[in-house]
């Protein structure tokens, strides 16, 4: 269907492109999302929303790129060319920032749109596994205490687990996931077992991150790619293995797989939403500022966002978790007076 855009929009986005110094591509009336494949479910409902009170509304495009590749393509413009959202299942990091600021694009919203965790999971048939920080530290680091990693089944980590093969199915080095997988469980273990990782974690925190997060490439953790369904389907034809996805999936999927504890801690709603279970992070939004009132429908899109993500509310039915209610009338005011992050707060 055509329709006649309004004038201001279009002329906010030759500003935006302007901005860009020639680097855009002319105007555009639909939203253009990229990043996390974690967050891509709940910016799917938003878009499906958007077209659904609006039968005049575009249907936005939604790439599950992975956070890292997203923020590459985010950061690398303003204007038409460029995208308007990066879905992220991490913060997004300084440097990410600067590369941003190089590149033009100037204020950026920072918006959490609740809780995931990190979700170990098994086929109903599986091996019944019970893991800690350590043993995945152990099983899956590339040299654990510096060593390299010579273990073949669960039971070379851990005597109390089983002798099957470690086969892990996880998400690629561009995902928030993979980052969050390192950040939160394999540094932990790390830290338990290898006194020199935790004199580096104060001292030198990339040396730090170089010794206790380089995932091994023997074939014990298999890059499944950004596609977390895949993984679901790689566990039920290989019973033995374990995959790593966002919890939305384990929850959408609980008829074919189970969850598997960390610490004794089962990757459950409750347990995310507490902070008791060791794999729970943030989801975020980023979204250009210029970009707001310049795409037609960007500041609707936004408002849904936020009018779905309480615990009543549609995307926690799709599996998100929703944030705590101080959290989320902070995310809700910055999307309402489009508070920029302040670079300052991010690593």
């Amino acid at each position: 269907m055509f329709r006649l855009l309004p004038l201001a929009p279009l002329l906010a986005l030759a500003a935006c492109h302007d901005q860009a110094n020639g680097g855009g591509a002319g105007a555009r009336d639909q939203i253009r999302v990229v990043g996390s494949s974690t967050v891509y479910p709940f910016t799917t409902m938003i878009a499906e929303q958007l077209v659904a009170t609006d039968p005049d509304a575009r249907a936005p495009v939604i790439e599950a790129t992975g956070t890292g590749a997203g923020m590459k393509l985010f950061c690398a413009g303003i204007g038409a060319a460029y995208p308007d959202v990066e879905d992220a299942s991490r913060r997004m990091h300084a440097g990410e920032y600067r590369d941003c600021a190089a590149h033009g694009v100037g204020k950026i919203l920072e918006v959490q749109i609740g809780i995931d965790g990190i979700a170990f999971a098994e086929a109903k048939n599986g091996p019944k596994l019970a893991l800690t920080p350590t043993d995945l530290y152990l099983a899956l680091a590339a040299a654990p205490r510096g060593r390299p990693n010579r273990a073949r089944t669960w039971a070379d980590v851990n005597p109390r687990l089983p002798a099957v093969p470690i086969q892990v199915y996880g998400p690629p080095a561009t995902s928030g996931t993979r980052d969050a997988l390192a950040d939160l469980i394999l540094a932990k273990g790390c830290d338990a077992v290898d006194p020199v990782a935790r004199r580096l974690a104060t001292r030198d925190p990339e040396a730090h991150r170089a010794r206790c997060s380089r995932v091994r490439e023997d074939g014990a953790y298999i890059d499944a790619g950004e596609n977390d369904n895949l993984i679901v389907q790689k566990l039920q034809s290989n019973p033995n293995a374990i995959g790593i996805f966002g919890y939305s999936y384990l929850e959408e999927n609980r008829d074919t797989v189970d969850g598997v504890p960390i610490d004794g801690v089962a990757p459950t709603y409750d347990a995310i939403a507490s902070g008791r279970y060791p794999g729970a992070r943030a989801l975020y939004i980023y979204v250009k500022q210029a970009h707001v009132d310049a795409i037609p429908g960007l500041r609707a899109f936004l408002d849904l966002y936020a009018a779905n993500w309480g615990p009543r509310g549609p995307l926690v039915a799709r599996g998100l978790i929703a944030a705590p209610p101080a959290v989320r009338a902070r995310s809700a005011a910055i999307i309402a007076h489009q508070i920029p992050i302040d670079p300052a707060t991010l690593s």
